[in-house]
């Protein structure tokens, strides 16, 4: 924290050097406030930095700039008045404090209730509350100030501030294999303890399936993330998250499924029985959001449940899943009473909440409480109806807003009348809601309906109608709370809520330009997928793929809008352009589902022939080899050939080649014949890439056909090509199979060196599975040394590594099984299998630091013990 000073030859310090907590306030007017606020920091041990602690011989504004420069979390309390504007400066030293705040320091902001405020001061508040980086919480006297700020800062040291000093760790630290972070909610749950505790009482007792019903809008995800995150020390297998709200398709949520738990879908296994691998031996709970629309798949989680004891499935759907063992818990609308001794009901206690978010000075009076009570009750307690009726209170007043919700306006563009009644009020109040906007904005909303998942500007703006000003719109939606913005690291995407996603759907089926919208969803999708295909190689790669994951939804739907309208050839074109990605990501099993029916269309393109292929040949060889294979991937090199696609026609005889070696008997001479050429293919079209897989190809035929010194001539210009594209994957891939030749001619140390490097490059690229190739690079190195206990732990470790992710390779294309035979043939096979026992308990991590010799193993079972020294 020194290194923060301002001018360090003669920096101001602090009075003390602990935890430091900034508090910013006018000081006459707050005086009891800023008493309180530093005995509850001082309780918690933290040193309070506050303007008058003491005299310094230092002008006013040098000594706030420097105590703010030096502390770690800004606190922020506000009553009436803005503050005293120095002469020559715009904004008072209030705001200049505010203005100063780091923008990766935590912001605690306390608001005192009141019905006057100076002008200045709520313009600061407005901005303020809108500041995502800042909580922003109301109080009434200085005793509930103390309460909220030492909740606050405690929470703050479990939680936030650990994660603002994660944020700055580089990804060479950050976990390799790790449970999907939960969706963090942008605003504070309300009048929702009993529910949660309730579901989390069933999931950590008998109960493995629990199913939150509900009407839409009532608030079953928000209960849902509440109980995980309160459960997820509970789970050390971990909680995962699944959105199912844009799927309609049962047989697609294995593979929703997947994608979320890292369980790659590479279509040489099936992938239930991947996931059964993955999840196997895991305490683990699965939240399955809006499953509504999927109850064809109800069978399947339950045979999931069935198979894995350790597995709890928290499900949300409108309706149940009808399957033995589900336990219901039905989510009410928020209760329209007031508790007792509570000010308010849990219904008017959100509106006023969320109606601050858009007006923080909203501060209503007795008259206005009994206006607000009204409105909730009309929208019987549902909370997005509630949340979408207080986003308009910057405009309206509860009275006006009453007088509205009372009018015929929200049942005329209701939607279906045959709904039951609360869903009938939460469309009516969605309709009302889109009523309010600019015919410009509703126009974007519907057409925003057809997003299948978060989206860009971009996408918006080639989706919307061109003359429409797109980022306007949005801000209006975004204002209105039917729309919700997302930030990740430097990129924004925009989600809306399924309700609001049906509507908008709905509206373009009425109008009947829905096909008209999801052809321009597809055309902006295959044109985006086109233009990322050189994103996908180089320094550019993993930026590439985690910008596509986002998006992964969308091209899925992209793809089989093209394929339901009978456009293979288009959708051919924007599967092949993202071919690295589905390779990377782990998606070409549902690939290949996508070429079966290419081949099946009535009439394609000799290059949507070559493609679709291709993706089905290639996929499918490695547990499948067969002749149709053999003859599917030749042609697709013809046709590649004739279509004047050299490099596309050298990928195919690579797989060609891999064929050739996957047959029984292999024909190592064939496949180096038909490598060659690819080589020749890749490097006149200067597809370094290509050229570099190829080349290792080459040197895995070579090894089998015993040419050692070839074959590592093969490897080095493979790292040679990877290296002249800036690909830290191809080299990688190429530094290990040379390892493999280094260590077979007994030069084990420049062998270790090269695993090393390629361990290490795989894990900055976080590559999975070349994190597993790289811990079997050293499970061989250990067997070859002797090492039976390193050994067996790296290759525990490699094997549950291999399981988590989905990702297999045939014995014969393991160079590592030829060694640990080797172990077992010599007598050793009990203490190996003792310490992969051992293995299998270490994280990723772990087992990377024992491999590069960064960490101590944890300890064998006893039996190792006993084996080894037998």
């Amino acid at each position: 924290m020194d290194g923060r000073s301002v001018h360090q030859a003669t920096a101001i310090r602090t009075p003390d050097r602990r935890l430091r907590v900034f508090v910013s306030s006018t000081l006459k007017e707050l005086a009891a406030e800023r008493r309180s606020a530093r005995s509850a920091l001082e309780r918690l041990g933290a040193a309070p930095v506050m303007f008058e602690l003491g005299a310094r011989p230092h002008p006013p504004r040098d000594l706030y700039r420097a105590y703010l420069e030096q502390s770690d979390v800004f606190v922020g309390i506000y009553w009436q008045k803005y503050g005293w504007v120095a002469p020559g400066e715009e904004v008072s030293g209030l705001e200049d404090e505010y203005n100063l705040v780091p923008a990766e320091m935590p912001r605690l902001i306390y608001v005192k209730e009141t019905t006057e405020r100076e002008p200045r001061l709520v313009a600061l508040l407005d901005r303020v509350r809108s500041d995502d980086r800042a909580s922003f919480k109301y109080f009434s006297g200085d005793d509930e100030l103390a309460q909220l700020l030492s909740a606050d800062l405690a929470v703050l040291l479990a939680e936030r501030f650990d994660e603002s000093r994660l944020r700055q760790v580089s990804a060479d630290d950050a976990p390799l294999v790790s449970a999907p972070e939960l969706p963090a909610p942008l605003t504070e749950t309300i009048g929702r303890e009993r529910e949660i505790a309730a579901v989390a009482d069933l999931l950590t007792g008998p109960a493995r399936l629990v199913t939150l019903t509900g009407p839409g809008g009532v608030g079953k995800t928000r209960v849902a993330l509440e109980v995980a995150r309160t459960l997820r020390s509970e789970f050390p297998g971990g909680v995962a998250f699944v959105p199912l709200g844009a799927v309609t398709d049962p047989g697609l949520v294995d593979s929703v499924v997947a994608g979320a738990l890292g369980v790659r879908n590479t279509g040489d296994l099936p992938l239930r029985d991947k996931l059964v691998l993955a999840l196997s031996g895991r305490r683990m709970l699965l939240v399955l959001d809006n499953l509504e629309q999927l109850l064809g798949a109800a069978a399947s989680i339950s045979e999931l449940l069935q198979v894995l004891p350790g597995l709890r499935v928290l499900v949300t759907s409108r309706t149940l899943l009808r399957v033995a063992g589900e336990r219901n818990v039905e989510i009410h609308p928020l209760a329209l009473d007031r508790p007792d001794g509570a000010a308010m009901s849990p219904a008017v206690a959100l509106f006023i909440d969320r109606a601050r978010a858009v007006k923080p000075d909203f501060e209503p009076g007795v008259a206005e409480m009994g206006e607000i009570d009204a409105v909730v009750r009309a929208l019987d307690g549902l909370p997005l109806a509630i949340e979408l009726a207080a986003a308009q209170a910057r405009l309206l007043t509860p009275r006006e807003l009453r007088s509205r919700l009372a009018s015929p306006l929200g049942v005329e563009g209701g939607g279906r009348r045959d709904l039951p009644e609360r869903q009938r009020t939460l469309r009516g109040t969605v309709a009302w809601s889109v009523a309010l906007l600019e015919p410009a904005e509703r126009q974007a909303l519907e057409t925003l309906g057809v997003f299948a998942g978060p989206f860009s500007l971009a996408a918006a703006e080639a989706v919307v109608d061109a003359g429409l000003a797109v980022l306007a719109q949005l801000g209006a939606l975004v204002d209105a709370s039917l729309l919700r913005q997302v930030d990740d690291g430097d990129r924004t995407h925009f989600v809306l809520l399924s309700t609001v996603r049906e509507f908008g759907l709905e509206r373009l089926g009425e109008d009947g330009t829905v096909d008209a919208v999801r052809a321009r969803h597809a055309a902006y999708y295959l044109a985006h997928a086109v233009a990322m295909e050189t994103r996908l190689e180089g320094v550019t790669q993993r930026d590439a793929v985690d910008e596509l994951a986002a998006e992964h939804g969308n091209l899925r739907a992209a793809v089989l809008f093209l394929l339901d309208t009978g456009d293979a050839d288009r959708a051919a074109t924007l599967a092949w352009a993202l071919y690295s990605y589905w390779w990377l990501a782990g998606h070409l099993g549902e690939v290949r589902d996508w070429a079966e029916r290419m081949l099946a269309a009535e009439a394609i393109s000799p290059l949507t022939r070559a493609i679709a292929l291709y993706f089905s040949c290639a996929i499918s060889f490695w547990q499948r080899p067969a002749d149709w294979i053999e003859a599917g991937l030749t042609e697709s090199a013809e046709l590649f050939h004739r279509e004047g696609a050299p490099a596309d026609e050298a990928l195919a005889l690579v797989s060609l080649a891999l064929a050739k070696l996957a047959v029984t008997p292999p024909d190592p001479l064939a496949a180096e014949q038909i490598l060659r050429t690819g080589i020749s293919l890749f490097h006149s079209s200067g597809d370094e890439w290509g050229e570099a897989m190829a080349l290792v190809t080459l040197g895995r035929v070579q090894i089998a056909r015993g040419e050692i010194a070839e074959a590592n001539r093969a490897f080095e210009e493979a790292e040679q090509c990877a290296e002249a594209g800036g690909d830290d994957l191809g080299i990688a891939i190429a530094v290990n199979h040379r390892s493999w030749v280094l260590l077979t001619t007994g030069r084990i140390d420049e062998a270790r060196v090269a695993m090393e490097q390629a361990l290490a490059l795989s894990v900055r690229s976080h590559h999975m599975e070349g994190v597993a190739y790289g811990l079997e690079a050293f499970v061989g190195l250990a067997a070859a040394t002797g090492d039976i206990d390193r050994a067996g732990r790296l290759l525990g470790a490699a094997q549950l590594l291999r399981e988590q992710i989905g990702s297999f390779n045939p014995a014969e294309f393991m160079f590592h099984t030829v060694l640990i035979d080797r172990i077992r043939e010599n007598g050793g096979g009990d203490a190996l299998d003792a310490a992969s026992s051992a293995g299998r308990r270490m994280t990723a991590d772990d087992a990377v630091d024992l491999a590069l010799g960064r960490g101590s193993p944890p300890p064998s079972e006893p039996a190792a013990t006993e084996a080894q020294r037998a």
